[in-house]
């Protein structure tokens, strides 16, 4: 099964997310088939802070593709900020 998850990159006390599509047996750092954003929660500025290619996840959730709850409420607040 494909998910769309967040990947913890960065160091101590300085968190920075990927947004990637993997594998659910993949460890959460481990492999992953494509990234399609990122997510830097230390940033205040909006448009540094996160990105994500839409056109690619909706490819990926077509394709039978689940998110994970936290993915899902980040996507939701990525989504709102761009409209």
């Amino acid at each position: 099964m494909v998910k769309i998850r967040l990947s913890l990159k960065g160091s101590k006390k300085n968190p920075f997310y990927k947004i990637i599509v993997a594998d659910s047996r993949s460890p959460r750092d481990g492999k992953f088939i494509e990234q399609i954003g990122f997510f830097n929660p230390k940033i205040n500025h909006s448009n540094q802070k996160m990105y994500l290619n839409i056109e690619r996840m909706n490819y990926w959730i077509n394709n039978g593709a689940l998110l994970t709850k936290k993915t899902k409420h980040l996507i939701k607040r990525i989504i709102k900020q761009n409209i």
